[in-house]
């Protein structure tokens, strides 16, 4: 089998995503999962497809798709028997979404669910409402950023693990603003 070649880092570390084509490329399980798989190094469609069990054309039309809303592009190619091999990479180390809207962020959460639905192990899902101040908010916001990012281990051997992480301040009831 043949060794991989070495790729650069993913050309930026943060990808604010605010576009309609990007909510709307984030939106299809197989694109998360796609994005999820070429997380840690690039891939092509081959070896995307037989990781992620999908038929190679599906991969081919949802790469595109991503590719055009610049959540992923080619880093390499290659010349294999007479033909060009690309390598996908993500656009962005991490993907964050700029000013959450309502289709996007509905999308974004159903394919979440698709991917616990998935899940072989048991997962973690909590929601809780917490009282903060704006600068508490911030700083949890912070901390958990930072949580997530000293968590990975880049151990190619262990198994890949979701992690969605939101901090969003809650609307004040109706009657409250009213009787304000």
């Amino acid at each position: 089998m043949r060794d991989q070649p070495s790729h650069p880092a993913p050309p930026e570390d943060v990808l604010e995503i605010s576009a309609p084509d990007q909510f709307a490329a984030l939106a299809h399980p197989l694109r998360q999962r796609l994005l999820f798989a070429l997380g840690h190094r690039p891939a092509t469609i081959r070896q995307l497809a037989a990781q992620l069990d999908a038929k190679k054309g599906n991969v081919a039309h949802h790469l595109k798709v991503l590719r055009e809303a610049g959540l992923v592009h080619v880093a390499e190619t290659r010349q294999v028997r007479g033909g060009t091999e690309q390598y996908y990479q993500r656009t962005a180390r991490r993907m964050v979404v700029a000013e959450p809207q309502a289709a996007g962020t509905a999308a974004m959460l159903a394919a979440v669910a698709q991917e616990l639905d998935l899940s072989p192990t048991e997962t973690h899902l909590t929601l809780r409402h917490l009282r903060l101040s704006p600068a508490k908010a911030r700083e949890l916001g912070e901390a958990l950023a930072q949580l997530v990012d000293e968590a990975e281990e880049n151990a190619e051997d262990q198994p890949v693990h979701g992690v969605l992480v939101a901090l969003y301040q809650q609307p004040l009831p109706t009657n409250a603003t009213n009787s304000a």
